[in-house]
């Protein structure tokens, strides 16, 4: 399916993981809209995308905070004058056993990762029910899927993504909605490096353009079909 002319937002999408889908999407035509939290590190990033001939919007906000996130991506939208594509990426990992993780940075996690996803889907989807058509893709985690040590508030808060996403295709499908929920291995982003999770080897794991370059053929694919559940790993053990 051709993507030339969609209008996409990508949360987080400043640096890393986001920063790569953003391109890669802007590769195949897409008009792109970013958030993030620093207004000036957005407006560089900005201007590398509109390089690449697309449309470019973005908003700094928290993905936190409910208000924030809604005024935030009406003004993304009012910019590029629609949305076809949601890619909620914004997330933070903060690692550490159970017992010394402060419940104020456990919660933190939660809000983030989870109201983060829940705030964006519902502050996008009013446009894409009017439309009748729209993709939603939920980055969650393979720790999502099974949790470990020093790591319980990020896998939590991943496994509750899981869950919320599948609820959100169900209930959003008769929107010819597609919700995908994607749950990738360690990426080699700044988050996972200074979480120690690539063993002081980012070259072995995933990086951001293999899984830039999954979301933009998942999007590509005909409209009857779509990923509901998808995991990728890196080949390196």
């Amino acid at each position: 399916m051709n993507l030339q002319g969609k209008n996409a937002i990508i949360t987080g999408g400043s640096r890393g993981l986001g920063k790569a889908i953003a391109m890669a999407l802007a590769h195949e035509g897409v008009n792109i809209g970013i958030t993030g939290r620093s207004t000036e590190t957005l407006k560089t990033v900005a201007a590398e995308i509109e390089n690449l001939g697309v449309k470019v919007a973005f908003a700094a906000f928290d993905i936190s905070k409910e208000e924030e996130v809604n005024q935030g991506i009406k003004k993304i939208i009012s910019d590029l004058g629609t949305v076809d594509i949601l890619i909620n990426n914004a997330g933070i990992g903060n690692f550490g056993k159970l017992d010394e993780m402060p419940t104020k940075t456990w919660e933190q996690v939660m809000q983030t990762n989870l109201m983060g996803v829940y705030y964006a889907a519902q502050a996008v989807y009013p446009y894409l029910k009017e439309k009748n058509q729209g993709d939603i893709v939920n980055i969650a985690s393979t720790a999502g899927l099974k949790g470990g040590a020093g790591m319980s508030a990020y896998a939590a808060s991943k496994a509750a993504v899981i869950s919320l996403s599948q609820s959100m295709m169900a209930e959003w499908r008769k929107n010819n909605i597609r919700v995908f929920t994607l749950t990738p291995s360690t990426i080699a982003t700044d988050m996972s490096i200074d979480g120690g999770l690539t063993d002081g080897n980012p070259e072995k794991v995933l990086q951001p353009e293999d899984f830039a370059e999954w979301v933009r053929d998942i999007l590509k694919m005909n409209r009857r079909a779509l990923i509901a559940n998808g995991s990728i790993f890196s080949t390196n053990p």
